[in-house]
């Protein structure tokens, strides 16, 4: 029972204590001042956004005619190097799955040989048929020399059976030069049946060469040194092993100009008609916070967009950079400062110094508040325009007590 009786003295002294020290810490406020400085005054837009290649070459898949031709309208990314590999020229960078082509090459295969069978059959057909109607035709040769000798034989013969034997001998001529002429259309017949089979095997053989051409170019190198970058698809996802190409979009993946960078960056519509091409801005990268660069606007776009998951409306916005760095690489995420506006000589103060009461602007000074007219701010600093003087000092936050000093206006009420 007594130790349980000092066990919640010691709770209460401790939370006493910790009552104590936050009343003391809450009660004592902090009291900065600042001085009011003079200078040049710089207006900006700062944004976030991501580091691009200025110009970059595309590394095609497989010849887009020819697959469409093989009716392929879309492959997937079977293996590829990592994202940000250097490769040399003629490197290995991707396999594309073949899957598809593999069973149109079968099937074409199997029409090829299916085409050589029906070409050899037509040809044994038209030798078979040619050769009986060769074979037809001599025999009615002989036949009508046959005839022709009945009919010298038979000059001792009656006249009716000189007649008859006149008319069969007429007769089997006409069959014969019929015979002849159909034999000639027979083989014309048969020559264009055979032209029609070979142009179908010959239509076909060149397909299954061209699949198997394909097939070789589903097999991906690099045309020239530099660094492998995967391709964004609409969505902003990049392509990597697994992603699907279009053959309309036909890009497996990007080697990047590393020498000539941009920032890709998206301004709100509330500040976008404040940027204008050919101002100036300085960019870093989150990667190396340390290093700035100098950069120039070179887009605006007039057409704003809506951001993925956002009811905000963004405009694309392109910042050149000036000069190059090894450290750069695409889609370094960047900090933009777009400046939109340099005011010379002037006197300015950190926004949280100004104050407002209905219509009048006013800062904390020794003793007072002070009237201000203010002008333009940035994200730090606003603008005097009247009120104050160089050097002078002003309250950061208003110090205890503050709110019953009295206004000196800038004119008499």
């Amino acid at each position: 029972m007594k130790k349980s009786y000092w066990y919640f003295i010691g709770i209460f002294v401790f939370a006493l204590l910790i009552w104590f020290f936050t009343r003391t810490g809450n009660s004592e406020k902090t009291v900065i001042q600042v001085p009011v400085k003079y200078g040049r005054f710089v207006i900006s837009v700062t944004t976030t956004g991501e580091l691009e290649a200025r110009s970059n070459e595309k590394i095609h898949g497989p010849n887009p005619s020819a697959l469409r031709n093989a009716r392929i309208w879309q492959y997937r990314i079977e293996k590829i190097v990592p994202d940000g590999t250097v490769v040399d020229s003629g490197d290995w960078v991707a396999n594309l799955d073949r899957s598809d082509l593999a069973n149109k090459i079968k099937d074409q295969e199997l029409d090829v040989e299916k085409l050589r069978m029906q070409y050899t059959k037509t040809q044994l057909d038209t030798a078979i048929t040619l050769r009986d109607a060769r074979d037809a035709l001599v025999n009615m040769k002989y036949a009508l020399e046959n005839k022709q000798i009945i009919v010298q034989q038979s000059i001792y013969e009656p006249p009716a059976t000189q007649r008859q034997v006149k008319l069969d001998l007429e007769k089997a001529q006409r069959t014969y030069k019929q015979a002849k002429e159909n034999y000639i259309l027979k083989s014309e017949k048969a020559r264009a049946n055979m032209k029609e089979v070979q142009a179908q095997l010959s239509k076909a053989e060149r397909k299954l060469n061209e699949l198997n051409k394909l097939n070789s170019e589903f097999v991906i190198y690099a045309p020239k040194a530099g660094m492998v970058i995967y391709k964004r698809n609409w969505e902003g996802k990049k392509q990597g092993a697994g992603s699907q190409v279009s053959t309309w979009d036909n890009v497996v993946a990007i080697l990047p100009d590393l020498s000539a960078m941009n920032s890709k960056t998206y301004v709100n519509e509330i500040d976008i008609s404040k940027v204008k091409k050919g101002q100036k801005a300085i960019v870093s990268t989150d990667a190396f916070p340390d290093k700035k660069f100098t950069g120039i606007v070179t887009e605006v776009a007039n057409i704003g967009q809506q951001m993925k998951n956002s009811n905000a409306k963004v405009f694309e916005v392109i910042i050149q950079l000036n000069g190059n760095d090894s450290v750069l690489r695409p889609a370094m995420t960047t900090k933009n400062q777009i400046i939109t506006d340099v005011i010379d000589s002037v006197l300015y103060i950190p926004v949280e110094c100004v104050h407002n009461n209905d219509s009048i602007s006013y800062v904390f000074t020794d003793g007072y508040k002070q009237q201000v007219l203010t002008g333009k701010s940035n994200d730090e600093d606003i603008i005097i325009r009247k009120g104050l003087h160089k050097g002078e000092e002003v309250y950061l936050y208003p110090p205890e007590g503050a709110e019953k000093w009295k206004i000196r206006f800038l004119h008499k009420k």
